[in-house]
């Protein structure tokens, strides 16, 4: 078979698989409450602990990928990942889970995304949204499926053996996911043949679209780790029953795979810019549902329209700073963005656990989230245009 399409596949299973078992953690929130009387707050932090670390990791993981390509890479780290909660159905102490979360599953987490889509786009000139799309596929079906098979795990054998049987899951299909990538070869410019302008990182650092590009991704990404995680618990307090709480996410991912593909396909036609403005759309709708609707079925629509936006973000990212600053150093690049994202990221989850601890309602979270939307939106329209002036030193 063709290794580009292996690639694909392995990027998908390897992003089914991390991101479908990291956002089911939501689900054992009332267990690990009762069990230990622990409050969201700190069972937040834990989760937001490994999207820090996922930022912290990436830069290395982009490095990593670009010198010694992606198979060694995600081995490691997805066994780790397994390993990781495998040992967290055995913690009884709230350090033990942080310690957990910091480290093994966060190494999962820091390197899955960066390893896989800057490997995708090296090998995709032509269709890298497109293909990144389908890879990010496997992070909507994870999303629809892992969920709901973990309440019914915690349901019939209870969270310790619902948490072992995902990380023995994880590290057995990560490691095969893994063997799946190759590495791209190296592109052959012929004679006289203009090359794109990448400059490599050093000079992309001086660059104000990358920062602007980070900014963005600052403020947007504390949405994507906040709503997954609390939002089923969020249906629960409304009056939800579990496996209606598990149905929120797979809607999520349902709509996000719409949302992936459908931007994946446009980034190729339309650029990335106009490609963050559609999701940054979907998701100040869903964000404004959030805090006005009430009616259950209601906001099942609206989790749609926010899945949408969800997929479609996850999408855009690495294509876009191809676009920009080419491919040379695009794995330090996506790293590094990744990073202030997770920046954003790690601090949301923390602060919707808080303030439903103090207010004992997430309104107020939801309230911040749709003002960094709304600044994200602000900063996309700062945009330029592909091409030399991208490059230009701030």
């Amino acid at each position: 078979m063709d290794p580009r399409y292996l690639t694909v596949i392995g990027a998908c299973l390897t992003q089914f698989m991390v991101i479908g078992i990291l956002f089911s953690f939501g689900l054992f929130f009332k267990e690990l409450q009762t069990e230990f009387g622990w409050s969201r707050t700190l069972l937040s932090g834990a989760n937001a602990l490994a999207f820090f670390m996922m930022g912290v990791l990436a830069m290395l993981g982009g490095n990593l990928t670009d010198r010694f390509g992606p198979r060694v890479v995600l081995g490691v780290s997805g066994v780790g990942f397994g390993i990781g909660y495998m040992l967290l159905s055995q913690v009884s102490a709230p350090w033990q889970m942080y310690l957990l979360f910091g480290t093994l599953i966060g190494l999962g987490l820091g390197f899955h995304d960066v390893v896989t889509l800057s490997t995708i786009a090296r090998w995709f000139e032509a269709r890298r949204g497109i293909m990144t799309a389908i890879a990010k596929v496997g992070t909507a079906l994870g999303q629809m499926s892992i969920p709901p098979l973990t309440a019914v795990l915690i349901l019939a054998f209870g969270w310790k053996t619902a948490m072992m049987s995902l990380g023995v899951a994880a590290a057995i299909l990560l490691l095969i996911a893994a063997l799946l990538m190759q590495r791209p070869p190296a592109p052959v410019v012929a004679p006289g043949q203009p090359v794109e302008p990448d400059g490599g990182f050093a000079q992309i650092r001086r660059s104000r679209v990358f920062w602007t590009l980070c900014a963005i991704q600052f403020l947007f990404f504390p949405s994507l780790m906040t709503l997954p995680l609390h939002l089923p618990v969020y249906g629960m307090d409304m009056g939800m029953t579990r496996p209606q709480a598990a149905l929120m996410l797979s809607v999520i991912g349902a709509a996000s795979i719409a949302g992936r593909l459908a931007v994946g396909g446009l980034v190729d036609k339309i650029g990335g810019r106009n490609g963050y403005l559609l999701c940054f759309s979907a998701l100040i709708i869903g964000l404004v549902a959030f805090l006005t609707v009430s009616n259950l079925t209601l906001l099942m629509v609206f989790v749609g329209i926010y899945g949408f936006g969800h997929g479609g973000f996850f999408t855009v990212v690495s294509p876009t700073i191809a676009e920009y600053f080419g491919m040379r150093a695009l794995g330090a690049a996506f790293g590094t963005v990744l990073f202030f994202g997770t920046l954003g990221g790690s601090v949301g989850p923390i602060l919707a656990g808080l303030a439903f601890d103090l207010f004992s309602s997430y309104m107020p979270a939801f309230a911040v989230l749709l003002v960094f939307a709304c600044l994200g939106v602000v900063l996309v329209m700062t945009l330029s245009r592909p091409g030399n002036p991208a490059l230009s030193t701030t």
